[in-house]
């Protein structure tokens, strides 16, 4: 059976710089079936979601429900709600937690302050394992479910206690698609093994650029960028590294990539798409996914 997962693989589209873009992460855990739009598919009140979504335009903070891995009977709710708050940039990411059986409090936080990195004590410091966030929303894209739960599944088994299936990560033509916290970075065509290896790489503070799609917090080109010195020094360190972008006035970007001991990289990037045309989801007419294409690194 021919899917977006499979065209995408045999056609080799990279993987960099393809992470859903969110300073901040917050996770509400809903119970239960999600549509497609889960924000306001599922059992979470319709009214509530809309709201939630609309206070976080250009906040910088990405709304998304999770739940647990297994069956997901449509029974009735939770009583109350795990929420998880992250924010992810370098040197700077934290992971809060609370428990709500109003999710509608919710509305009450300060989406431009989370979105900026400002918690404010909000819920309790997570200190434990990092949190993976596998995309499952068949709803969304069959490659999710089919790829996306047994990969949840399997890391459960395992016994990461920090598994949790999630809404939308995009790319679904990427699946199974993970992204993990405090540090946000999203990864793609994941095996079990592989994203066995990438949790633990977290752990020590590392990320793992061949399955990378990308750190969340970063735009596409700064994505790329990133991913390209990464792949050039052979730098793991998750937090080494921080940049800042702009347009070149040319149609692309020029991004200047620092490590935190003192070097420092100039990377031009430019906007492409992948040919040859392609669904870029299931069920979708093929098209052409756009692409950040790195045109030149140099040092400075």
């Amino acid at each position: 059976m021919s899917t977006c997962t499979t065209l995408s693989r045999e056609l080799t589209e990279p993987l960099a710089a393809t992470a859903a873009t969110a300073t901040t992460w917050l996770l509400l855990e809903q119970a239960g079936p999600w549509g497609a739009k889960a924000l306001t598919e599922s059992h979470l009140d319709q009214e509530l979601g809309r709201a939630l979504d609309s206070a976080a335009a250009g906040t910088g903070v990405r709304v998304a429900l999770i739940r647990r891995p297994g069956r997901h009977a449509d029974l009735e709710p939770d009583a109350e709600h795990e929420v998880i708050v992250a924010h992810t940039r370098p040197g700077a990411s934290w992971i809060r937690r609370l428990r709500t059986a109003d999710p509608a409090r919710l509305l009450e936080l300060d989406l431009a302050a989370l979105g900026a990195g400002r918690h404010d004590g909000l819920g309790t410091e997570h200190r434990g394992d990092p949190i993976a966030l596998v995309c499952t929303n068949g709803r969304r894209d069959r490659c999710c479910a089919v790829l996306g739960r047994p990969l949840a599944a399997e890391l459960a088994a395992a016994g990461h206690t920090e598994v949790w299936e999630v809404t939308h990560l995009g790319g679904h033509r990427f699946s199974p698609t993970m992204l993990v916290l405090p540090y946000g970075y999203a990864y793609g065509r994941l095996s079990g093994a592989a994203a066995k290896e990438v949790l633990t790489a977290t752990a020590d503070g590392r990320t793992v650029p061949e399955w990378s799609r990308g750190r969340s917090c970063w735009d596409r080109p700064g994505q790329a960028a990133e991913q390209a010195v990464r792949e050039s020094t052979g730098e793991g360190d998750a937090e080494a590294l921080t940049l800042e972008q702009r347009p070149d006035g040319h149609g692309g970007w020029t991004v200047e990539v620092a490590h935190r001991d003192g070097r420092r990289w100039r990377v031009s990037v430019a906007a492409g798409v992948s040919e040859p045309p392609r669904p870029e989801s299931c069920g979708k007419a093929p098209g052409l996914p756009s692409r950040m294409d790195v045109v030149a690194i140099t040092a400075i």
